[in-house]
């Protein structure tokens, strides 16, 4: 039970990684992002980015460094998590 609640826990955040990834994968293409999919994504992936966006300003105006700023923290959010349950469902 506990190993369900960790290992889904992980799969959940690498997921929204791969979310963002592709948010900003279409970025790179031209008119992408008002497509369905790049709306879809942005409703899901935008609000964590943007957290990030109102203190990293761009670089040049046109160099976003907020969704590699957010993966770190995703990163971290996740060693943090698993810590946590492998400390309350004693784990080890």
């Amino acid at each position: 039970m506990e190993h369900t609640i960790l290992s889904f826990v992980n799969i959940a955040l690498e997921v929204y990684r791969y979310l963002i990834f592709g948010y900003v994968l279409l970025s790179w293409f031209p008119n992408a992002r008002e497509s369905f999919i790049g709306q879809l994504l942005g409703r899901i992936v935008e609000p964590y980015i943007g957290i990030f966006r109102r203190f990293i300003p761009p670089i040049g105006g046109v160099l976003d460094l907020s969704p590699i700023v957010a993966l770190f923290a995703l990163w971290f959010i996740n060693i943090g998590l698993q810590s946590v349950l492998i400390y309350l469902f004693d784990l080890i």
